[in-house]
């Protein structure tokens, strides 16, 4: 394929993933590993994440649906305490593979995300804090879910960066934690790499894009 953009998840592949504080908050209070994943994904679409990631409701609303949530699950979390999670440390590696490929390629960022102190697109103090101040406007294009009313993995998010970026599917590398956002993003002809470590991730993009990022980053 002919490589024309890279286009990149933010929490989990430019930041550290939520999922390592989910962990974390989960064994301090003794509750299942894994517990808030599972909530996340009960009623994918109409769960109050989803809601809430394409801005249907308030951090209020949030608190009290993912409160119910879990506490059908058998666990109660109030939403408020999972908001409190989400910031991630910027990784300063994928920063730096990030500027190399905008030297050669169109770059674009897709992430669902919630209005909150947390998310890269609200105010410019919470950018500077969360690191996102100095990467989101690296992007040659920026898709934020709770702005778009339109979240991963729904195809139509994919296009409309194609769309923006003005390039054929075929001609994408993405970048995303999560699997089931990766799955779309193949289907419509990209080359989709499931982030799981910065190594692997740095690995699989010097592949597809022929950028030595071992020598790019040394």
């Amino acid at each position: 394929m002919a490589v024309k953009a890279v286009i990149w998840d933010y929490g989990g592949v430019i930041t550290a993933s939520p999922f390592e504080a989910f962990t974390r908050y989960e064994a301090e209070r003794g509750l299942p590993d894994g517990l808030i994943r599972t909530v996340n994904s009960t009623n994918p679409d109409t769960n109050a994440w989803a809601l809430f990631e394409r801005s249907e409701i308030d951090a209020e609303r949030f608190d009290a649906l993912f409160l119910a949530e879990s506490t059908a699950l058998g666990r109660a979390v109030p939403g408020r305490e999972v908001l409190a999670l989400l910031s991630g440390a910027v990784r300063p590696r994928m920063v730096e593979a990030l500027k190399a490929c905008k030297q050669r390629f169109k770059v674009g960022c897709i992430t669902n995300n919630m209005v909150t102190p947390a998310s890269p697109g609200t105010s410019e103090e919470a950018r500077r804090k969360s690191g996102a101040g100095e990467v989101m406007p690296l992007f040659d294009a920026v898709i934020e879910s709770c702005k778009a009313g339109v979240r991963k993995p729904d195809p139509e998010i994919y296009r409309m960066m194609c769309r923006m970026l003005e390039v054929e599917a075929g001609n994408c590398v993405y970048l995303d934690d999560l699997g089931i956002n990766c799955k779309p993003a193949a289907q419509l002809g990209m080359r989709a790499i499931k982030v799981t470590s910065e190594a692997q991730a740095l690995a699989e993009l010097s592949e597809a894009t022929g950028i030595n990022f071992e020598e790019e980053l040394a």
